[in-house]
């Protein structure tokens, strides 16, 4: 049994998603999203962003945070935004403890709905209906559950074709693994 914590980054709205992976089942825990007002400055955004998953990390402690991996957005300045977003939802993760594992959207996609360019509805009904939940969950938060998703089953799925010692190579470990608060663990 492991509570995954999966985030879909962004400077005006984070989605973020909770389940437990339990065997090869999983069961939703929480969802929901952490968002800024579009007054505030990119810093002001991004501190409430950081505090947020905080805050969620510290509540329900997750074993794990599986990320959306940045991707080129429609512009540089939005990339850039977004990656400040990713970055401090990494950092928080970091802060307390947790691996963080990196998925690219259309794999997300891929895995959940079977096509890389699902659309957004697409992955809210699939959520739905892996999690067995009575209604679509928010965009933002229907993202960052399948992403948590899909990090069960590729964890699962490399656990099967390597033998469990190797599980975790697949996906991109953010970070030297024994890093915690500002220096190696092991100096």
């Amino acid at each position: 049994m492991a509570l995954i914590l999966g985030i879909d980054p962004g400077s005006r709205v984070t989605g973020y998603g909770i389940i437990n992976a339990i065997g090869n089942r999983q069961e939703y825990v929480a969802s929901g999203c952490i968002k800024t007002t579009d007054r505030a400055m990119l810093p002001e955004r991004l501190e409430v962003i950081f505090q947020g998953v905080t805050q969620i990390i510290d509540e329900f402690e997750p074993a794990e945070l599986a990320i959306e991996r940045i991707f080129m957005a429609r512009s540089a300045e939005s990339a850039l935004k977004l990656g400040h977003a990713r970055g401090v939802a990494i950092v928080a993760a970091v802060n307390r403890g947790l691996p963080v594992q990196e998925y690219e959207a259309r794999k997300v996609k891929q895995a959940i709905v079977g096509t890389g360019a699902a659309t957004k509805s697409q992955v809210q009904h699939m959520v739905m209906t892996l999690l067995n939940l009575p209604d679509r969950p928010q965009s933002d938060a229907a993202d960052a559950l399948a992403i948590a998703i899909c990090h069960v089953n590729t964890q699962h799925n490399l656990a099967r074709l390597t033998g469990k010692a190797n599980a975790g190579k697949g996906a991109r470990v953010v970070g030297p693994s024994r890093f915690r608060r500002g220096r190696l663990a092991d100096s």
